[in-house]
Order: structure tokens, then C-alpha cells, then sequence
């Protein structure tokens, strides 16, 4: 059959990230039809975790958990059919792929097994900059100089895996590919797509993007969760992806969670920046994409369009930040403030300078809420101090100065969070490189060959971006918070908080996109003050995407703010009253 006439490839997730479900795999296999089980295991923070796994242990640096659920699937995946494509080699995917091979030799058991380096950039990082590459931060702009990265990763695209399926492996296994590089490998080796076929890929993209985070795309993390079924064990996302790059999100038949458009958005929105989304293979036009409901549990993703692959790929670069450690203490009934200001004048007193005898050390008083549910309207609150230092001694002794003022401070002090002893954090530096310089090495049947990240000079029309309803007169207005109509999906991206908001009508659209301007988010939310804030906008999925730039500092290995991933972020702004349209609140809304 020709690509055209194949029915769409199912490409099925088991995993968002390094830890979750385990039994995942299975559920995906045996649960129904599905050609190609993928998911991710891999994030920024994770790559340094990695690390140091691998300086333990030189057979390390990869997701064992991965390995562990290819011996409960491998035989049934062989059996059916069903390619394997997966990231979880990290920073060393030939010893992951040695120990799926080792678990083959157990279970008397011959898959292909494909192997995808050449993201590993760290051995190159003195002759790149010395060639004139000063891998500068992507935010700050500041070259990277002489600092000595503990892992340094190009992420690669999906035609490695492609051409590692063309050859007829039955597993492939990848170290830093992008989150959607695992679908679009498979679904352009199925459908025998060009690296010209723009359109397509950039659907591929599309879908792979929801799908890469596992149940975020099938109500996991909403907004609106108790209007999803069946959350105590929602089913993982399937991805029908057909031969011009639309596709169809699904689940397996039976599981918990739901797939809408509104969940499917969420997803969509989630840790991106402008319409333009970048991938080594293609630019994907994110505000040319249409969701619709096609039936139960299934949206169709539609309409998008593509642009050439951007001549640069982005790096991820891991550094040693130094320790740290923290303590919260709680505190509750008269004189909360009293008792904080005591405890941290004992701590800090332990150290010439108080806190600038650290790198970074301070502390924030939290209020918990009154209906404690122990103690009826009783104040209590909790106090959380920490400290960072490139200096593990010194933060040790911050260890031992908290332990030991147990019973000499004040009234009722009890410890929430004890402190851990020094532990190492990273630093994460995103930078790009030339595509030129990030050839993907595939080893596969004894062979190595080279697949480059460069795509063809091929020059694409311009395609329009959305347009905006004009400006409406709603009508009289009513003191509401904002998620009465607008769902979120807030995370992490760098240093970066990413805020994705949205709404379910064209009306509630006209309204959202004229009133939550920059400045007015600014003014409505003033702890945003002072970083730089970006706005997008999405008309084909009525939703807007605030990026707020260095609110999480040097990203979330080394954060301490409260949430320091910003995934609480969206429902802190749903939070927020301001006047809204009685018109377009459910049932005249919420006072």
C-alpha cells in the first residue's frame, strides 16, 4: 500500500516522565491495537540526575525503570508486531540498549535493537566555543565561558528513528531527542513521508506534543478535574496519526480519564512560547491547529501547517550549582509572627553575616489556611528556610544549627520538613548550535551510519497567522475569579514559567483576548513585576500563552520558590476575582 492508502499509525505513550506509572507498558500492549509504544522519560532536571548516575556507575546514565518494563512487554511486542521507540538511554543509550538485550537473552528472545547517539555534546564543548560557538544562554544571551558543564546535550529530531525503522529495528533507543521527535520518527517511517513534508510533520508534531506528558493529555493535572471520570487511574494517550499529519487522540477503551478538546488543550498549551513551535525537523504552526470533538474519548487534530526546520537545534546544558538544604517549621496559636523572627534570628545568628554568609539563603512565612480541620480557626503557619552554597561544609553546618536549636526556641515548634543533608543541584543553561554539528550516529545490526539534523533549503510559503475577534460590550459585569471561565496549565521551561490560558466559547474568547493584555495581567497579578512577560495568541483554540522569563532563576533544579516548577501557577491566576461579563458565566455565576 502507498502511505496514502495505510490506515493511520497508532503510536501509544507510557510515560510522561522518569518515575511514572510502571505499569504502563503493559496496560498500553495489551489493552487494545496499537503499532508503536513511545514515550518520554527525559527532562532537564532528569539529565543531571543521570549524571550523576552514570559517574557512579559507567554501565549507568540511562532510566533503568525502562528496561524493567520492556521485560514485562518484550515478547508481547515482538509478537504483535508492536516497534518500541523510546528515549530513556539518556546519557548512555548503549548500555541501555545492552540491557535490553540482556533481558532478551533471558527470555530466548531476538528484537533488532537500534541505538541513537550524537546529542551527546559534552566531549565537544572546549573545541565548539574555540571554533566560535559561545553556546550563549538563550534568555541572557551570556556566554557560556569557562564553566564546566556536567552534561551537555543537542536535541536531535525524529529521522534517525525513521530510518532505524526502515531498516527494520524492532526497538529503537534514543539519547536526547525531542519530546515529539519519538512520534514523528515513527509516523514518517509508516507513511513514507520527504523531510519537505512540512504539513505533515508539523501534525505529527502536534499530536506528539500532547502525547509526550502521558495523562496531562487525558485529565491528568486539569483544570476543570471534577468533570473528568475515572482520575483515580486514567488511561494513557493514543496518538492515530493518518497520512497528511492529522490525527486522532485517544485511549484505550475502558480507562479512566477523559479526551476533550478541553484537555487535549491544556496539553497543548503546555510549556510552548510563541505559534511558532521549533523542532529539528520542522516548525510547527501551533496557531494554524484545530481541535474538534470527534466522538467519545477521541479529538481530531487538524489544519496544520508547517514551515522549514529552523537552520539551529537548542542544547541543554547541565552544570553543578553547588548545595543546598532547607527546613520548615510549623507554628501555630498566638504570636506566629513573634515565633518566626525568633527562629530565624537563632539560625542566622550561627553565621558571621547571617544570611550573606551563603551563596543564597533566606526565608518565607507562609499562612496556612484557618479551617485546619484539627483545630477549627486557630492561626498556624509554616516557616521554610534555605540555603545554597558552593561550599558543602557550609551547608552542613546549616544542617547541624537547625537540628540542634530543637529545644531552645520558641513556643509549640514543631519540624514539617526536617533538613537533608547537602545535596548537589544543577544549574540548567539552554543555548543552540548550528544543525550542521549535530549529525545524529545510529548503530544498528553492527553497522553505524550517520542521519544529519540538516534539512533540505527549501523555501515554503507564508502562512497568515490568526486574527482576533473585534472588541464586544458584554453587558454588566460580576466580581468573579477568572477560572469560572478560563482554564490553565502552568510548568516550567528553564527559568521560564509558561501559562497557557484558554476558553470553551467564541464570546468568552472576545472578551479573554481584549481584556487580560500584558499590562493588564501585570496589574492584576503585580508579583509578575519586573520580569520580562511575553503574550501569545492562539485564535483557532481560544487561548492565550503568557511566558514570564526568569521567574524561576536558573530553572528548577536550583529553585527555591515554593512551587518552583510554576505548576501551580494557572491555578493561582484562576484564583484571582476581577469583573466578568454575567453573560458569559455559567448560570449567571459564581458572586
Amino acid at each position: 500500500m502507498t502511505g496514502a492508502e495505510k490506515r493511520p499509525v497508532r503510536i501509544a505513550n507510557c510515560s510522561g516522565y522518569y518515575g511514572d506509572r510502571f505499569e504502563a507498558a503493559r496496560e498500553m500492549v495489551d489493552g487494545g491495537q496499537i503499532d508503536v509504544l513511545t514515550g518520554d522519560w527525559l527532562a532537564e532536571l532528569t539529565m543531571f540526575i543521570l549524571s550523576r548516575d552514570l559517574k557512579k556507575d559507567p554501565r549507568g546514565g540511562y532510566a533503568r525503570t525502562f528496561v524493567r518494563q520492556m521485560e514485562a512487554v518484550m515478547g508481547t511486542c515482538l509478537e504483535k508486531g508492536i516497534k518500541v521507540v523510546s528515549n530513556a538511554g539518556g546519557l548512555n543509550p548503549q548500555a541501555c540498549a545492552d540491557a535490553l538485550r540482556e533481558v532478551a537473552e533471558r527470555q530466548g528472545l531476538s528484537p533488532r535493537i537500534a541505538v541513537v547517539a550524537g546529542d551527546d555534546i559534552l566531549p565537544r564543548i572546549a573545541d565548539l566555543q574555540a571554533d566560535g560557538h559561545p553556546l550563549a544562554h538563550m534568555d541572557t544571551g551570556a556566554p557560556l565561558g569557562d564553566v564546566v558543564p556536567v552534561s551537555a546535550n543537542a536535541y536531535l529530531g525524529g529521522w534517525a528513528i525513521t530510518e532505524a525503522l526502515g531498516r527494520g529495528a524492532d526497538i529503537v533507543v534514543t539519547g536526547r531527542v525531542t519530546d515529539a521527535a519519538v512520534v514523528i520518527g515513527p509516523a514518517a517511517w509508516y507513511h513514507g513521508w520527504e523531510r519537505s513534508d512540512w504539513d505533515a510533520m508539523a501534525g505529527a508534531c502536534a499530536a506528539g506534543h500532547v502525547i509526550e506528558c502521558g495523562c496531562q493529555a487525558t485529565g491528568g493535572n486539569y483544570a476543570f478535574f471534577t468533570e473528568v471520570p475515572g482520575l483515580e487511574r486514567p488511561g494513557f494517550p493514543i496518538a492515530e496519526i493518518a497520512a497528511d499529519g492529522s490525527a486522532v487522540i485517544t485511549k484505550h477503551e475502558g480507562t479512566g480519564g477523559a479526551v476533550t478538546v478541553g484537555t487535549v488543550t491544556a496539553q497543548f498549551l503546555y510549556e510552548i512560547e510563541g505559534p511558532r513551535y521549533p523542532n529539528p525537523d520542522v516548525v510547527a504552526r501551533f496557531d494554524t491547529v484545530v481541535l474538534e470533538q470527534e466522538g467519545p474519548d477521541r479529538v481530531r487534530i487538524s489544519g496544520a501547517r508547517g514551515e522549514p526546520a529552523p537552520p539551529d537545534v537548542k542544547v541543554s546544558i547541565n552544570r553543578h550549582g553547588g548545595y543546598r538544604s532547607g527546613a520548615t517549621f510549623g507554628m501555630m496559636g498566638l504570636q506566629i509572627e513573634e515565633k518566626a523572627a525568633l527562629a530565624e534570628r537563632q539560625i542566622w545568628a550561627a553565621f558571621d553575616g547571617g544570611t550573606d554568609h551563603f551563596d543564597v539563603a533566606g526565608s518565607r512565612l507562609r499562612w496556612v489556611s484557618d479551617r485546619t480541620g484539627e483545630f477549627g480557626d486557630i492561626p498556624s503557619a509554616q516557616l521554610s528556610l534555605y540555603v545554597k552554597d558552593a561550599d558543602a561544609a557550609k551547608v552542613a553546618r546549616f544542617v547541624r544549627v537547625v537540628n540542634e536549636m530543637s529545644l531552645s526556641t520558641y513556643a509549640g515548634k514543631f519540624t514539617q520538613s526536617a533538613p537533608s543533608k547537602p545535596t548537589a543541584y544543577a544549574v540548567h543553561w539552554p543555548a543552540l548550535l548550528p544543525a550542521t554539528l549535530c549529525s545524529a550516529q545510529v548503530e544498528f545490526d553492527g553497522e553505524t551510519f550517520e542521519v544529519s539534523a540538516v534539512t533540505p533549503a527549501v523555501t515554503a510559503g507564508e502562512i497568515p497567522a490568526g486574527s482576533l475577534p473585534p472588541r464586544e460590550d458584554h453587558g454588566p459585569t460580576r466580581p468573579s475569579p477568572l477560572g469560572a471561565i478560563v482554564a490553565a496549565r502552568s510548568g516550567d521551561k528553564g527559568g521560564n514559567a509558561n501559562l497557557g490560558l484558554w476558553v470553551g466559547r467564541d464570546e468568552q474568547w472576545a472578551w479573554l483576548c481584549h481584556t487580560l493584555t500584558t499590562e493588564a495581567f501585570v496589574e492584576l497579578y503585580p508579583e509578575f513585576a519586573g520580569y520580562p512577560i511575553d503574550r501569545f495568541v492562539f485564535p483557532n483554540i481560544r487561548g492565550l500563552n503568557f511566558v514570564i522569563r526568569g521567574l524561576l532563576g536558573e530553572g528548577v533544579a536550583s529553585s527555591v520558590r515554593y512551587d518552583p516548577q510554576a505548576k501551580s501557577l494557572g491555578e493561582v491566576v484562576r484564583a484571582r476575582v476581577l469583573d466578568i461579563p454575567v453573560e458569559l458565566l455559567p448560570e449567571g455565576g459564581p458572586a
